[in-house]
């Protein structure tokens, strides 16, 4: 029994982006004749029409040739895996790494898997994305993405998850604040009436909104940014406080060099941690694995270094 090659996958997975078989076969670099000649045995080991060719060159997928292009590019997308990742007897991993960082944890995540992870695997393409959890999950799930960095907050069930580092929620105030003169954790019922400066992303606000609602409370919420930067540099110039995660290497400073105070927020502050997500049916290259490792190891050497008494 005759069976399909790699070439007749290529060649089914690139049929439904074109109209015309002169146009599909410049992309796949044949000739016209030898295009029509592949579909007819493409079609002869399917046993039924997997594609329309009109007299004036014209085509059109029927419903089983787009399933067979649809299975075809997921095969030809393993086959790329297989060949960006072996061999590597050499030891050296290959091949694209793409991943996503929630925006605010970006300023603290990136520049430090970007600065020590590629030089560890020159051979590896390392992209990134940066966005909120709506943007980053569909990107996750379409493919577009290998593993993103977010919050383990409001996360779907189906996401495979490995933990990067613990976090827990934490006031950011003016220094000449009265509350920042406390020697003692602040509670949310001493922040209930203050001027609330909120950062605005999927899923940070519906998490401080749940930890007012779990005592009763609504915030006094003066703003709404969409950038923790600007949270930052409204707090430093006295504008009201802020609520963040806590997070390693995190500079006592607004971005216009302004002093700025952090304070420990009292319990209910559910803890919660950095995670490395991707959809739980993925099976994880060794490059994926291995960016993943690096950020954990990373991100809590930054959390010795930022440290008291180091």
């Amino acid at each position: 029994m005759s069976k399909f090659s790699l070439r007749h996958l290529e060649i089914m997975a690139e049929l439904p982006e074109h109209t015309t078989l002169g146009s599909a076969a410049s992309e796949l670099r044949i000739s016209e004749s030898a295009l029509s000649q592949s579909i007819t045995a493409i079609e002869k080991i399917a046993r039924e029409p997997l594609c329309l060719r009109r007299k004036a060159h014209g085509i059109t997928m029927t419903a089983s040739g787009e399933y067979f292009a649809l299975m075809a590019r997921k095969i030809i997308a393993q086959v790329d895996e297989l060949q960006a990742t072996f061999p590597h007897q050499d030891g050296q991993l290959r091949g694209p790494v793409r991943f996503g960082c929630f925006a605010s944890l970006s300023p603290h995540v990136i520049p430090a898997l970007l600065e020590g992870f590629p030089p560890l695997h020159p051979d590896l393409d390392v992209s990134v994305r940066v966005g909120t959890h709506d943007e980053l999950i569909p990107a996750l799930n379409s493919g577009e993405l290998d593993v993103a960095f977010v919050y383990d907050l409001l996360l779907p069930a189906q996401l495979g998850k490995q933990v990067i580092y613990e976090t827990e929620m934490q006031v950011v105030l003016h220094p000449g604040h009265r509350l920042a003169q406390l020697q003692r954790p602040l509670e949310l019922s001493d922040l209930v009436d203050e001027p609330l400066i909120m950062y605005d992303s999927t899923p940070s606000t519906g998490y401080v909104m749940q930890l007012f609602a779990a005592q009763g409370l609504v915030p006094k919420i003066t703003a709404s940014v969409p950038q923790m930067i600007l949270v930052n540099a409204m707090v430093g110039r006295g504008l009201g406080y802020g609520l963040l995660m806590s997070r390693p290497n995190n500079a006592e400073l607004s971005l216009e060099g302004r002093k700025l105070a952090f304070r420990p927020l009292r319990a209910p502050n559910y803890p919660s941690a950095v995670v490395a997500i991707w959809p739980g049916t993925a099976q994880l290259p060794a490059r994926v694995l291995a960016l993943i490792d690096y950020a954990i190891i990373a991100m809590n050497d930054s959390w010795r270094e930022s440290s008291p008494g180091n």
